[in-house]
C-alpha cells in the first residue's frame, strides 16, 4: 500500500522506516537534513511545505493512507486538511486542540482518523479502552517517563524532544478526575516516590496527560496521569519555576526586552540535549481497577524499553512510533473501519485491535507485561 508520512523528525522517521518494511512509503518534510538521513536509508522522500494546505492536499491525493507526525502547533490544521481531502489518517502530532471537534468532518468525508496513537497518550488509552469494554472501571492511573540511562547532576534529566515541550508539561495545570468530576491542580503537585524493578526509586507528579479520556471516559470516578523523573529533578524545576524562569511575560534588562521562558529554553537546550547514541529508556505503569465478572480486580501493565544501538532508534521514538505504525496497519488492513476521529481508547475497546497492536509492539521488542491482582 502507498503511505505518506508527514514529518521526518525523530518519531516520523522511525514510523516511515518501520512501515517501509511492508509498504511503499514516502516521507515528506520541509527539512532537507532530516529527509537526507532517511534517503540514505533507502526511503523515498519529498520536499514539501506541509503548512501550505493547497500543496499538501494536492500531494497526498494518490496515497492510500497518511501518517501525520508534524509538530503539535501545526497538527490540528494539518489533520483538518487531510480529512477535507478525504484521506485515512494515523496521527501522532499531539496538538493541544480537541481532535474530536473534527469527528463530524471525518464522518462527512467517510474516512477514519486515529489520533494520539503513541505511548502516552496512546498505549495507556488503548489499555483502558480494552478493559472498559468488559469491566466496571473505578480507577485508572498512568505513570510514564522518558529518562537518560546515565543521569548527571544537577538536572538528572535529558529530553528526547524540545525543552519548550517539557517546560509546558511542568507549567500547564493538570486536569484529573476525582469523585466523578474534573478537578484542576498545578503541575508538579502530589509528588510521590515509587519503586520500579531494575530502576530503583523514581518520583511521580501530576501532569495534564488525560486529554480525550476526560470526555470519553467521564464515567470513571478516578483518573490521573503522572510523569516520572529521577529524584531531585522536580525540586530544582520547582525552584526555577517559582523564581520566574518559565514566565512568558516580557522583562527589560539593560534596555533589552526578553521573555524569561525564551532564555530558559535556550540555556536548557544544551543541558537537556540527548547526544547521538546516548542511551535512554521509557518506563510506564498503567493501573486499571474495578469490578470484572463479579470480582474486584486490579490490572497492572508495565513497560520498560531502551535505546536500540543497532537501529539507532531512541526508546521514545520506538515506543511512540511503533504504536502509530501499528495503527496505520489497522486502517490499511481494514481491522478498524468506523468513520470519524477516534482516540486510542475507542480502538482499544475492540479486542482484536488491542491484541494486534500489542503483538505488533512485542514483535519489535516493546513488551507490555500484564498482571492481575485481587483487591
Amino acid at each position: 500500500m502507498s503511505i505518506c508520512v508527514l514529518g521526518a523528525g525523530m518519531v516520523g522517521g522511525v514510523i516511515a522506516q518501520d512501515l517501509a518494511r511492508q509498504h511503499d512509503v514516502t516521507s515528506a518534510d520541509l527539512n532537507d537534513e532530516a529527509l537526507g538521513r532517511l534517503s540514505k536509508r533507502g526511503l523515498k522522500t519529498r520536499l514539501l511545505d506541509i503548512g501550505d494546505a493547497h500543496a499538501l492536499t494536492a500531494y497526498v491525493q494518490p496515497f492510500a493512507l497518511v501518517v501525520c507526525a508534524v509538530p503539535g502547533f501545526m497538527g490540528y490544521r494539518t489533520l483538518k486538511a487531510l480529512l477535507e481531502a478525504g484521506k485515512q489518517v494515523a496521527d501522532i502530532s499531539f496538538f493541544p486542540e480537541d481532535a474530536l471537534e473534527l469527528d463530524a468532518l471525518a464522518k462527512l468525508r467517510g474516512v477514519t482518523a486515529l489520533v494520539d496513537m503513541g505511548v502516552a497518550p496512546g498505549m495507556d488509552n488503548l489499555i483502558l479502552g480494552y478493559h472498559d469494554a468488559h469491566m466496571q472501571v473505578s480507577r485508572f492511573e498512568c505513570l510514564v517517563g522518558g529518562l537518560p540511562q546515565h543521569p548527571k547532576p544537577p538536572f538528572f534529566y535529558k529530553a528526547p524532544f524540545s525543552p519548550i515541550d517539557v517546560i509546558e508539561e511542568y507549567t500547564r495545570p493538570a486536569r484529573l478526575q476525582r469523585d466523578g468530576r474534573v478537578v484542576t491542580l498545578p503541575a508538579l503537585t502530589e509528588r510521590e516516590m515509587l519503586e520500579f524493578e531494575g530502576l530503583g526509586t523514581l518520583e511521580a507528579f501530576n501532569t495534564d496527560g488525560l486529554r480525550s479520556l476526560l470526555k470519553t471516559m467521564a464515567h470513571i470516578p478516578e483518573m490521573a496521569e503522572k510523569t516520572l523523573r529521577y529524584p531531585g529533578h522536580v525540586a530544582l524545576i520547582e525552584a526555577l519555576k517559582q523564581a520566574g524562569f518559565f514566565a512568558d511575560s516580557v522583562v527589560e534588562i539593560n534596555d533589552t526586552k526578553v521573555r524569561p521562558l525564551d532564555l530558559s529554553v535556550k540555556l536548557l537546550l544544551d543541558q537537556w540535549k540527548l547526544e547521538p547514541g546516548e542511551p535512554e529508556f521509557t518506563v510506564m505503569r498503567v493501573t486499571v481497577e474495578g469490578v470484572e465478572y463479579g470480582k474486584h480486580l486490579r490490572h497492572v501493565w508495565e513497560m520498560h524499553d531502551e535505546y536500540d544501538p543497532v537501529t539507532g532508534f531512541s526508546s521514545m521514538a520506538r515506543t511512540t512510533g511503533f504504536t502509530c505504525a501499528a495503527a496505520a496497519n489497522l486502517l490499511l488492513q481494514g481491522k478498524f473501519r468506523e468513520p470519524g476521529v477516534h482516540p486510542p481508547e475507542h480502538v482499544g475497546r475492540h479486542a482484536e485491535c488491542f491484541t494486534y497492536i500489542r503483538e505488533y509492539l512485542a514483535a519489535r521488542q516493546v513488551d507490555y507485561r500484564h498482571r492481575t491482582q485481587a483487591v
